[in-house]
């Protein structure tokens, strides 16, 4: 057949199947992270049970958010975008999936109080804000306050601009601008901002992403999220037949990743681990964790991306060693703790152990952890000066509580304490993001990293 005729069946042919393949509905899951917890949060799934939140919980499409007035959180998106709630606040997310295109779609819809938003501005991807009868879809990179009180609400604008649709139009807000909305639907332009007591605490904590966020993050992550974190708590090195791995500050050879977290309970998806570690996010969903003969344990980066697992993956653990087991029943959130205690304070003082793993250090709060990580190593506890945050409550003394994991739920799942039980991590685990969840097989030891998807 001449070259020419063969080529015109075979787009002729490609046509058809294009013509008739069915099309794919905008159903993705995706799950981002809840990336900081203070004070008393409460979060809520799909089923609407309030539940105690605790850091590194994923966020998923229909899931709650509010604060009681100790409180405050952090959400922080794939491309590192974050949503910062203060005191007194609610806040909803009804649309969180992947869009046929590839594009992420996120619907937010602030309910009560206070919220910043600190946004990257992904070209593809699509972010709107709902607050009251005002609507604002983010396209560029932006950072705004949104302000919700009986007698309406209020937008102000620290970075870029943005334009807010209400009953009455469209408000167009620039940098150092705020506009302000009645419940009749008046608007009106400000050329100004007013301080609110906690824009010291948002610049800060955007602070400490700009300072601490890689941009080679794709060398050992697929996204931004939780990349900060790694960079202040920890650090990367080169180990021989493994490559290029991370390990955490103050830990030693009797400290394993499972030393303090929990399973919590997910409708439709079943019990997942959540890391207490403040820097527990990326490490637990990709990657593996690996025992190296005189450093211990460390993450590895790397291997075929396929969406984020819920159960981490294990490689070489040492003797007697097995990864704790899902519960198979139930829908307790359970503790798993075996640490030897997070971070104490006494005054401006950070009493910091062994084994810690940075467990109760407030971020980006004490200078040069690498140097009293080493310091540590030689006398089993190391004291360190701890910088206040910005117009911050009184600080607790147990991060489990507060700053990290929640010992106890409030609503209608109590929590119970469980002892680690070593057994075989499963073979197959459910994935938390996209592609939707699917059985995954445990990776081979990988001579390289950042193999990321392209």
């Amino acid at each position: 057949m001449h070259p020419a005729r063969l080529r015109s069946i075979l787009l002729t042919i490609a046509s058809f199947l294009l013509a008739s393949a069915p099309a794919f509905s905008d159903s993705q899951v995706r799950s981002v992270r809840l990336s900081y917890v203070e004070g008393s949060v409460q979060i809520a799934h799909a089923d609407g049970q309030f539940d105690k939140a605790m850091v590194n919980l994923p966020i998923t499409q229909d899931t709650h958010l509010r604060s009681n007035d100790d409180a405050r959180a952090e959400v922080e998106f794939e491309d590192g975008s974050t949503l910062r709630i203060a005191p007194n606040s609610s806040v909803e997310f009804p649309q969180l999936l992947l869009r046929d295109s590839g594009a992420k779609a996120s619907y937010v819809e602030i309910r009560k109080g206070t919220a910043y938003v600190d946004f990257s501005g992904e070209k593809k991807d699509e972010f709107v804000l709902q607050f009251g009868k005002e609507k604002i879809a983010l396209e560029r990179p932006a950072h705004l306050r949104i302000e919700i009180a009986d007698d309406g609400t209020s937008v102000a604008v620290f970075k870029g601009g943005v334009e807010v649709e209400g009953s009455s139009g469209t408000l167009r807000v620039k940098k150092n601008q705020t506009g302000t909305f009645d419940p009749s639907g008046a608007q009106q332009l400000v050329k100004d901002i007013e301080e609110a007591s906690l824009d010291a605490w948002d610049k800060q904590q955007s602070d400490y992403h700009v300072r601490y966020a890689s941009n080679s993050y794709t060398q050992y992550s697929p996204y931004a999220y939780g990349t900060a974190d790694l960079a202040y708590y920890g650090n990367f090195f080169n180990a021989p037949g493994y490559g290029r791995c991370w390990q955490p500050y103050f830990v030693g050879m009797g400290w394993d990743p499972f030393m303090d977290g929990a399973w919590s309970f997910y409708p439709g998806w079943g019990f997942g681990w959540v890391s207490a570690y403040p820097w527990g996010w990326v490490p637990y969903h990709y990657g593996t964790w690996v025992f190296l003969p005189g450093n211990g344990w460390a993450w590895q980066p790397g291997g075929v991306w396929t969406g984020w697992y819920t159960a981490p993956h294990i490689l070489n653990p040492p003797n007697g060693f097995r990864t704790p087991k899902a519960p198979t029943s139930g829908t307790h959130t359970l503790i798993v703790s075996r640490g030897s205690g997070p971070t104490t304070f006494s005054g401006n003082k950070a009493v910091i152990r062994n084994n810690s793993a940075g467990l109760g250090i407030p971020r980006g709060q004490v200078n040069n952890l690498a140097k009293a990580s080493h310091e540590l190593q030689a006398r089993g506890t190391v004291t360190e000066r701890v910088h206040a945050p910005a117009a911050a409550p009184a600080m607790t003394t147990s991060a489990r509580g507060d700053a990290g994991m929640g010992r106890g739920s409030q609503g209608s799942h109590p929590t119970s304490s469980q002892s680690t039980s070593r057994t075989s991590s499963p073979a197959s685990t459910p994935r938390m993001s996209s592609p939707p969840p699917a059985p995954s097989s445990h990776p081979a030891p990988a001579p390289s990293v950042g193999r990321g998807p392209r």
